[in-house]
């Protein structure tokens, strides 16, 4: 197994302040970093987790026979939260993407620097693996993926290939694909944009597509937010400019406050059920950009639910 770095640790300690007695929901549990820095951080609290990941299973397991009954793990898909008849947590935390173990493993299909079926699924047991969506996804469906969800500038060039490469078989692959994405976008990135992957937008639109990350998103934030006690904190650590995008709007909502420029609601309309902990979103220091740069794009928000709701 891969070591597992949990992102913008210390910040998450820090906002969720583990205290005597707490219980928490860790609902992205992945390889369970963050999850066992709260247990070690107050010897009293719990951590109740989950994730759909069968490969996280020996991660639990380990944290299991150290912590005992102080935690609890569930194979379930954060989007079904409501099923979770647990409740009243004094924090909940969502480390949303892709886990470092995901990305190594190359049968996953996650990532193109390593041979592999491209499948990309958080959830391999369920669902339609990439491969078969490019095959199958409508122009429309293809288009969401690569120009909403990957934000590919050349995207209507990345669309054309993909149909173009239907029936090949160079859909099938991660290396494949990678070089259809290539070939259509070029490897020289459009003036101002820093040098990454070309198929870097691509692939991140196709895994965001295959799970229904954002609507998945969309779905859990206010279900979690109802199963905090007052005065809990729920953060969100997002990857993707959508992601944070909601995440900051919906933050916004619960604080009262306009979500966005065009948002013209009268000040009565506006209900105050939190408060803004992070102004600005926390992303990492220098110290971790050099230990994992895997955490570059990370950026963490966080509210406070408080005990009597107003109108702001």
């Amino acid at each position: 197994m891969s070591e597992h770095l949990p992102v913008l640790l210390s910040q998450v300690l820090s906002l969720l302040a583990p205290a005597a007695g707490a219980c928490f929901l860790d609902g992205t549990f992945g390889g369970g970093g963050h999850t066992r820095a709260l247990l070690e951080a107050q010897l009293s609290c719990r951590v109740v987790a989950l994730d759909c990941d069968p490969d996280v299973r020996p991660y639990a397991e380990r944290l299991s026979e150290t912590f005992g009954d102080r935690f609890r793990f569930y194979d379930i898909n954060f989007a079904h939260l409501e099923e979770l008849e647990e409740s009243d947590f004094d924090g909940i935390l969502f480390d949303l993407g892709v886990s470092s173990f995901q990305l190594d493993r190359a049968e996953r299909g996650f990532s193109f620097r390593q041979e592999g079926p491209a499948d990309m699924r958080m959830d391999p047991r369920s669902g339609t693996p990439a491969s078969d969506f490019l095959e199958q996804a409508s122009e429309e469906a293809l288009v969401v993926a690569v120009r909403d969800y990957g934000e590919e500038p050349r995207w209507r060039q990345v669309v054309q290939a993909l149909k173009v490469a239907r029936g090949t078989g160079h859909l099938r692959k991660t290396s494949s694909l990678a070089e259809v994405v290539t070939a259509a976008v070029g490897a020289r990135p459009p003036s101002g944009r820093r040098r990454i992957h070309p198929a870097t937008r691509t692939f991140q639109g196709l895994r965001i597509a295959v799970n229904g990350e954002l609507a998945a998103l969309e779905r859990v934030l206010p279900c979690a937010f109802d199963k905090l006690v007052p005065g809990g904190v729920l953060a969100v650590i997002s990857f993707h400019s959508l992601e944070d995008r909601y995440v900051k709007r919906y933050f916004k909502r619960l604080a009262g406050l306009p979500e966005h420029a065009g948002d013209a609601r009268p000040q009565q309309e506006r209900q105050q059920l939190a408060e803004l902990l992070t102004r600005r979103p926390l992303s990492a220091n220098a110290t971790e950009l050099m230990r994992n740069p895997r955490s570059r794009s990370a950026k963490l928000r966080a509210v406070r639910k408080i005990k009597e709701p107003t109108f702001a």
